[in-house]
């Protein structure tokens, strides 16, 4: 079975960093969220990846390379704009040839895996297999109409009077029968080939199309608070591990990650936390639900539930809670004679600043 991973979103829910990284290699638990998907992949005993990319593409392909690091091997498809999740099996095609394949938006944490999922799939072997997640509201998402022997009746988009609680969450198994569906269908109201349309075309035919559900921790990571939620959801199987350096007058209490190089000085840290390689944190306070990057500064600082990407700086800043600092950003104090605050801030930056 081969893999179709799809990376070339916008992200316009996560600016401002989807405006200088690819929203897919936002880090969660220091590891962006891509490799997370590549990993559940290779779990799955997966070894070939086409990974649809956008304008971006050069991004991802520095961090995922050929794939081999990951023990994959990877191909890279280029979408020159985003026209739906069925156009970007009809642009796989050649990759796909007649094999089976499964489809994983490329920023979804499972980080229970579908490896079970993969399984059941392969023994069944139906014309599709959608995976499904319960939901409170399923208003807000494509939603699976089932019959008792859980065989999909009916996929509805964002339907106002939902017959379900189960949400499609990104993830779907194909034959090679999908490609005369997404071959017969039209572009939605939007412009795009939707990929629950051509599902339905199968439904509509009398193809077996059959449901799973998936009972672990699922979040689409396309927003700023489902980044941080996915971050606290990984550390909690932290386990300690030190290989930098940790002062005497440091106190370390719960699972601590410290890469190597890293320095920590007269500082507490509460896990579960990640400090990354290369990082310096002196007279400071990190709280619980934290992951730290590469090479970043932290002094002075009580930061906690948050996260600081390579090369961020934070110096005599108290109080930092529920924060994603940028890439090489710089947060500190204002002049001691200055009587307000000072922001720089980007299009679509959100910030609180406390009374």
């Amino acid at each position: 079975m081969k893999a179709l991973v799809l990376s070339g979103g916008a992200g316009t829910r996560l600016r401002p960093f989807s405006y200088s990284m690819p929203k897919q290699l936002i880090p969660v638990a220091n590891k962006p969220v891509l490799e997370h998907v590549l990993g559940n992949l290779r779990d799955m005993k997966v070894t070939d990846v086409g990974i649809i990319v956008g304008d971006r593409a050069s991004e991802i392909e520095a961090v995922i390379g050929d794939g081999s690091r990951l023990g994959l091997r990877v191909t890279y498809i280029p979408q020159e704009r985003p026209l739906g999740l069925a156009h970007c099996v009809i642009l796989a095609r050649d990759f796909l040839g007649d094999d089976e394949f499964v489809m994983y938006l490329g920023d979804n944490m499972l980080p229970g895996g579908i490896t079970a999922i993969a399984e059941d799939f392969a023994a069944h072997l139906p014309d599709a297999q959608v995976v499904v997640h319960k939901v409170e509201d399923p208003r807000a998402f494509g939603v699976a109409e089932l019959g008792m022997d859980g065989s999909v009746l009916r996929l509805v988009e964002k339907p106002a009077e939902p017959r379900s609680d189960l949400a499609l969450i990104g993830v779907y198994f194909f034959s090679p029968a999908i490609h005369r569906a997404v071959a017969a269908i039209e572009p939605s109201a939007r412009g795009e080939l939707e990929i629950t349309d051509a599902i339905q075309w199968l439904v509509d035919r009398g193809a077996r199309v059959t449901a799973r559900e998936y009972e672990g921790y699922w979040r689409d990571t396309g927003r700023i608070d489902d980044v941080l939620e996915c971050n606290r959801d990984l550390l909690a199987g932290l386990r300690t591990a030190i290989e930098g350096e940790v002062d005497s007058a440091s106190r370390l209490t719960g699972p601590v990650v410290v890469e190597a190089g890293a320095r920590v000085t007269r500082s507490c840290i509460e896990g579960p936390v990640i400090i990354g390689a290369g990082t310096v944190i002196e007279d400071s306070h990190v709280g619980p639900d934290t992951s730290i990057g590469r090479d970043c500064v932290l002094r002075s600082t009580h930061l906690d539930y948050s996260i600081a990407l390579d090369g961020a700086k934070v110096s005599q800043v108290h109080g930092l809670h529920g924060s994603l600092i940028g890439r090489g950003a710089t947060v500190g104090p204002a002049s001691e004679d200055a009587a307000h605050h000072r922001l720089v801030v980007g299009d679509h930056t959100h910030v609180e600043v406390a009374a």
